[in-house]
This record gives structure tokens, sequence and C-alpha cells, in this order.
């Protein structure tokens, strides 16, 4: 499993063991589908590439077994990682045994790579065969990143396939690194580990092994981070992390380093870190989170918390409060699956619905947009607006490409696609917690002894209506089931329980004061009983915080938990920026197909401003003036499924006129 709680004091819920939860429908199993047949070995010939990424040439370097000198990227060994991670899960979901095969051959690789100390990452084991010292010099070389990744794809490699060969490296590795933290608490120095993924990594080991050098180690690496001297914002290292009230700097860094204070605290008390982490969490959630999950909204800038005397950069970052361009969004899709990281993590201390909902907004929105619906093409950052052409140049491209030079998103995004049916249910002593909603299957044991199938059916997230059964119970003992009510609920809704599927026994219409909360739904007697959710799905106008400046007099589309967009071949306009979305528009679901794959669109009727024949489209300032709109037929998709029909126009958020259809307001 992803991360093995069951024996954390201090997790309150714990995921099902692996592969207790299989996606039998809807759009997770058809994401998983792709990823298994598409993204998985996709991404293996790009890693195989020696002129594309260089990564297993550069393992066969350091191990001696090849010539060359060392290219690519100084991550690419734990992006490789990464990608073992997801290719275990699927290689052991579908039964793939030469798959299977091929990880061993790697993991030989990996371990005939690895130094005698346990060091291991190939840049420097490269540049010290060819007589130049190269270890931790300078912390951009990511080499502690590389051993993180490399702790949680052994554990999970153990945990799938039952052999202890990557984990012997790993530990190998871990001893290296307790070397290196001896060191620098007796000298009180220590160098800051960018996007600190050994956090979680050396939680895991110590999950995985139970021995306590491994949550010694953890600390150690939490402890030394106030050890820092000249501190970055950038790093989140400026101030002792007791002091961090903000999220602040790089947002994979940032995510990353908070999931693994919160896999911390899942294993020690700590009420200092814990509030940390709420504090944090708050400032993520109430002022910077983008409407679809992503995080971070500058490519670059200055720190919004220094000042003349303290000026510092940063870079993928999160900026000021409310600071959430569209355009020029950075939102990079590590940071969106760190944030699932922690969001999770948050979710098994507390049981808080929020968390719940944050983790399945940036899911099905952020995180499924960063890949094509083919599985072979990616966003490294994920913008809310494209535009036909713009006077400058991004960073990164507009348009999703098969081999992104800083290749750490694909394969992070692969492993998560991956593991989503681990995400799809907690339990605690007597009750279970669906965190994710979609058509499943779940082996459910209890410790008061119910053990039986869980059934969910559903088309979730296209349609609220969710059903749950019990089959083939091993033990029929009562059950709660804590049914997740997301904030966005409106309208018709409710639950309703029956016997045999057929007398009503039970029914509760939900109200304002139960969304964003857990329903518990007593079952006596599970095998014979039917729940029906049904969480209503009327599509929604949403706005933004009057200080959020670039959304200003505009709103974006919702429907549960899928967030909507307009392109530009779904629009009879010019440019969509000529399009205004009436205050009581009707928007009506309809399926429609993009790439072979059914998706639920949003039809309706916008309003197309007409410019006068004095409009100049280059001018930076002219006279207002308003010739009339016109009525014009549009359709919205969801924002993941967008840029998989040819470069055009996007947004999300719209421009608002008040009731022009003159009907009444939408609900």
């Amino acid at each position: 499993m992803l991360t093995d709680l069951k024996s954390s004091p201090f997790a309150r819920v714990c995921g099902l063991p692996f592969p207790a939860v299989k996606w039998t429908g809807g759009l997770y199993k058809e994401r998983l589908d792709t990823c298994m047949n598409s993204t998985v070995p996709h991404l293996q010939k790009m890693f195989e590439s020696k002129e594309i990424s260089h990564v297993t040439e550069n393992f066969k370097i350091a191990a001696g077994e090849s010539d060359g000198d060392f290219d690519g990227t100084v991550f690419g060994d734990g992006d490789f990682y990464k990608w073992m991670e997801s290719a275990v899960y699927t290689a052991a979901l579908g039964e793939d045994r030469q798959l299977l095969e091929e990880l061993e051959d790697y993991v030989g690789l990996i371990g005939r790579a690895q130094m005698p100390d346990g060091y291991i990452s190939t840049k420097q084991i490269i540049s010290e065969k060819k007589g130049k010292a190269a270890r931790l010099g300078d912390i951009n070389e990511f080499e502690v990143y590389n051993f993180g990744h490399l702790f949680t794809a052994a554990c999970l490699y153990q945990r799938v396939t039952g052999r202890d060969s990557f984990l012997a490296i790993a530990e190998k590795a871990a001893g290296y690194l307790k070397h290196l933290y001896e060191e620098a608490r007796k000298s009180r120095e220590a160098q800051t580990a960018v996007c600190p993924s050994h956090y979680m990594g050396l939680a895991e080991l110590y999950r995985t092994t139970g021995k306590q050098e491994y949550l010694d180690l953890l600390k150690d690496a939490v402890e030394l981070r106030d050890c820092i001297k000249e501190g970055l914002d950038d790093n989140q290292d400026r101030l002792p992390l007791i002091k961090h009230e903000k999220i602040i700097g790089h947002a994979v860094r940032a995510n990353y380093l908070y999931a693994g204070v919160a896999d911390l605290c899942l294993e020690e008390e700590n009420p200092e870190l814990t509030e940390v982490l709420h504090k944090v969490w708050h400032s993520l959630v109430t002022q910077k989170l983008y409407i679809t999950g992503g995080c971070g909204a500058l490519y670059n800038g200055a720190s919004p918390y220094g000042n003349f005397f303290t000026h510092q950069l940063v870079h993928q970052a999160y900026g000021y409060e409310y600071q959430l361009p569209n355009v020029t969004a950075y939102n990079e899709t590590c940071a969106s699956v760190g944030g699932v990281y922690w969001a999770y993590r948050m979710f098994c201390m507390e049981k808080k619905e929020e968390y719940a909902e944050v983790l399945e907004r940036m899911v099905l929105n952020g995180n499924l947009a960063a890949v094509s619906l083919d599985g072979k093409r990616f966003f490294y950052e994920n913008m809310l607006r494209r535009a036909k052409k713009l006077p400058y140049e991004l960073i990164w491209g507009q348009e999703r490409t098969e081999y992104i030079l800083s290749y750490c998103c694909p394969p992070n995004l692969a492993r998560l696609i991956a593991q989503l049916s681990e995400y799809a249910y907690t339990v605690d002593d007597t009750g279970i917690y669906p965190v994710l909603y979609g058509a499943s299957r779940a082996d459910i044991k209890l410790l008061n002894g119910c053990e039986g199938v869980l059934v969910q059916e559903t088309d979730y997230p296209y349609d609220g209506k969710i059903t749950f059964r019990f089959e083939d119970m091993k033990k029929n003992e009562p059950v709660k089931l804590h049914l997740r009510i997301p904030s966005w609920v409106r309208g018709e809704s409710g639950v309703q329980i029956t016997e045999n599927g057929q007398k009503c026994i039970w029914e509760r219409k939900l109200s304002a004061a139960d969304r964003g909360s857990f329903l518990t739904v007593e079952i006596e007697d599970p095998e014979h009983t039917v729940i029906s959710l049904d969480l209503g799905m009327k599509p929604r106008l949403t706005c933004s915080h009057a200080l959020v400046e670039e959304n200003c007099n505009q709103v974006a589309v919702e429907r549960g938990p899928l967030v909507y967009c307009l392109e530009g071949m779904d629009a009879p306009a010019e440019t969509i920026d000529d399009l205004f979305v009436p205050s009581d528009v009707r928007l009506e679901p309809e399926e429609i197909e993009i790439e072979g794959r059914k998706v639920t669109g949003l039809g309706a009727t916008f309003l197309k401003k007409i410019n006068g024949p004095e409009y100049d489209r280059n001018s930076l300032y002219q006279d207002y003036s308003e010739e009339g709109y016109e009525p014009v037929p549009v359709r919205m998709i969801p924002y993941f499924a967008w840029d998989n029909r040819g470069l055009d126009e996007m947004r999300i958020w719209m421009p608002v006129v008040r009731n022009r259809f003159g009907s009444e307001k939408q609900g």
C-alpha cells in the first residue's frame, strides 16, 4: 500500500491493504487502464532511451557496465524510482510477469551502481570514478531527493512483491544518511535537502521494517532544518519550522515538506508541529489554492515576505495571498501530487472532510489535466487560461509534450494514478470512510469482525448517484458507513437505506448543515442492506475572493467535483475573450466524446460581445463602447479533458453579466 498506517499510533484511520480495492468502471478505471497500458510503457521507453533521458544509461555507467559521461537531469534517478512505483503497481494489478522481472533487473542494476558505503546518486558516482569529488556540494544536485524516492519505491516494492532486494539497497542508503546526520548533529550545521522526499521515505522505511532508527532519522531530518544558515523562503528554511504560519516558496518543496512532517506527527505526538501543519494548511486552502487544486502561482519572482534588506528570489513558488494569475499560472504537476500526499496524511490524522475534498479536487482537476487522454503527453505547469498568442514566452510550452526536460512530473503523476484505488477508502475499528467515490469493489475486514466485499456502483464524478451494498460476507457484523458529503452539494440530495434493495427502512434529505462533513449510517445487517446516496450535481457558478484581481467580475463553472473550461473550438467566436456568461445561464449536461473517451460536457448559451468598428484589439487602453451582445451556443468540458483536440484558446474564469436572459437567478 502507498503508506502503511495500520500501526501508526496517531492515525485515526488507515487505508486498505494492496490490492483490496479495485476500480470496476467509470473515470478512475479508465485512467488506471490508460496508465497501465500506455503511460507506464511510454515512460519506460523514455527512461531507457540514451538519446532522450539517459537515465538507465547513467545507472549502467555508474555500475561500470557502460562507458560514457553522465547526461540528463540530476534528479533523473529519483524520477526513475517514481516510475518504478507506478510500474510495480500496474504490473501486479495486470499480472504482468515480464514487467515484474524487468523491475527486478532494474533493482539489480541499481544495487550494482550503489557505492559500498551506501551512497547512490549516479551523477556524483560517475564523477568520482573519473577522479572528481562531487558529493553533497550543491543542494541543487538533488541527491537526498533521489534517496527519498528510492526509500519509498523500495518499501512499496517489498509490500507488493514480497521481495527484499530493493529494500536492502534502501536500508544501505539510509545507513549513509544516518552517518551524515550524525556528523551534522555534532557540528550543528546542516544543508537543506530540496524537495524533501526523504521525509516520507524514512517514514515508510520505519513502517515497513519496524526499525526505530528510521523514525529517529526522520526526527533528525526535521530538527536539523533549524540548523540551516542563511536559509531561504524558497526552501522554507529561513524561519525555524515551528514558526511557519504561511505557505511560501517553491510549491513542490513546501508540499513535500509538510507531508513529511505530517508523517512524523502520525507516529509521535507533537502538538507544536501539528499546529504548524494547521496554520500552513489554512494559508493554502483559504488564500493560495487554485480552483483546480493547483499549487504555486509564480514562475519566478521575489519572496513576498522579504523586504528591502532581505530580498530573496523564489521560483515555481507560492506568491502573495490571493495572487492567482491564470495565463501565467505555474501550478507544477508535482506540487499538486505532493498536495495529495499531504492532504491524505492530514485526513488520516483527523478524519475531516475538508482534507478529502481538497484531495479529490487536486486529483480530478489539477492532476488528471496534466496528462493527455491517451496517457502519453504531459504538462509540467498547468495554466488556467491559454491565449492564441502571447507577447512573451513562458518557460514551459503551451501544449502537452511526450518528453519534458524536467521529467519529474510524468512519473509522479503515473504513480499517483496507479495508486488511486488506495485512496478510495479508509477504515477505523468499526467504520468505513469513502475518500474517493467511484465504481469499485473493496475487500473489507474490520476489527469488530465484519468481513466481506463492499460494492460501490456509480458513474461519479459525472453523476451524483452512488449505491453501496455488501457481498460475500464472511462475517455479517454491524458496520458504520461514514458518507462523505462535499461542501458543494446543492439542491435535491439525500440518503436512503433499503432492505434487499426494495423496502425503504430509513431516508433523509441532506441539508446545508451536512455539507463538508461525514454523515454516519449505521448498518445492522450489511448483507441485506443497500445504501443509496444522491449528491445532486446541479452546475454552479463560482466566484473568487475580491482580492483575486485576475478573476474580478468573472465566474468559473463547476459541476460536482469537476471544474469546467471553455476551449475555442467549442465556441463560435473569433476569440473566447469576447464571450460572457449570463448570471442566469442554464447549463445542461450532455455526453460527448473526446479522443475516443466519453465525458460529460455542459451545453449553454453565452453572450458574445459585438465590438464597434473603432475597437482595437492591440490597443493597451481605449474608449469603452458597448455595441451589444448576441447569444451563441457553447459547450464546456471538464478541465482535465482540455488540450486533446489541438492548439486553441482555453479559459476557466469567464466574465459575467447579470440576468441577460431574464430568467430567475440560478440556484
